[in-house]
């Protein structure tokens, strides 16, 4: 083989590395941190979900979504006639924030990207439709259980025994975290003296009054 022919196959093999070597960069997505890569394949396939490193994503076969796994604020505010009313009957003006995210477990991700969608799954106004009730019901099971004052004194306990009702199971999700971002007693100028707890309430504030 002439050095000529040589010459010219050598510069082919390099343009072809060249143009692999581009077409990688091209399919290649990375992981970036807080996200996880679903690679969906065409068919029967199914997907396959990187909570680190790079996947490569062939054109026309596959696409790639990305899901947010960063923690989510869902706010609950229960204040005046939606206050909670605890085992005494006082009503407790609560606000609380959960922090929600994306359990980030192949399983979980996978779950929710079929269930919820990864462009809908840290969408705020998707989060309170698919968790409000729930969590508000934990606040409300919570303070029946307890006297305003023991809830008042001891948030760290209710705290906790709320994230206990809640549980562990939130399709996909995982609960970090409850924040007691404020917590008084509803004003007696707001109880209801025709709710039969609201009534035990405010014979049992005014008696307090009495004696202070």
């Amino acid at each position: 083989m002439s050095g000529d022919v040589l010459i010219v196959v050598g510069a082919l093999a390099v343009l072809a590395v060249m143009g692999a070597l581009a077409w990688l960069a091209r399919n290649i997505r990375r992981v970036t941190p807080g996200t996880a890569l679903i690679v969906h394949g065409m068919g029967d396939r199914g997907s396959r979900v990187h909570l680190d490193g790079a996947a490569l994503v062939l054109p026309v076969v596959q696409r790639a979504d990305v899901i947010d796994l960063s923690i989510q604020p869902i706010e609950l505010d229960r204040r005046g006639k939606e206050g909670l009313s605890c085992k005494d009957g006082i009503r407790a003006d609560v606000k609380t924030t959960f922090l929600l995210r994306v359990n980030p477990t192949i399983e979980d991700v996978l779950s929710v990207a079929q269930s919820v969608g990864c462009a809908r799954a840290t969408d705020r106004a998707t989060l309170e439709q698919l968790f409000t009730a729930k969590f508000g019901e934990a606040l409300k099971i919570v303070a029946g259980q307890l006297d305003f004052e023991h809830l008042h004194a001891e948030r760290d306990k209710f705290r906790g025994q709320v994230m206990v009702t809640i549980g562990a199971s939130l399709n996909g999700y995982r609960l970090d975290d409850v924040a007691i971002d404020y917590l008084e007693q509803t004003p007696l100028e707001q109880l209801d003296p025709h709710n039969v707890l609201d009534a035990r309430g405010i014979k049992k504030i005014k008696a307090q009054t009495a004696r202070n």
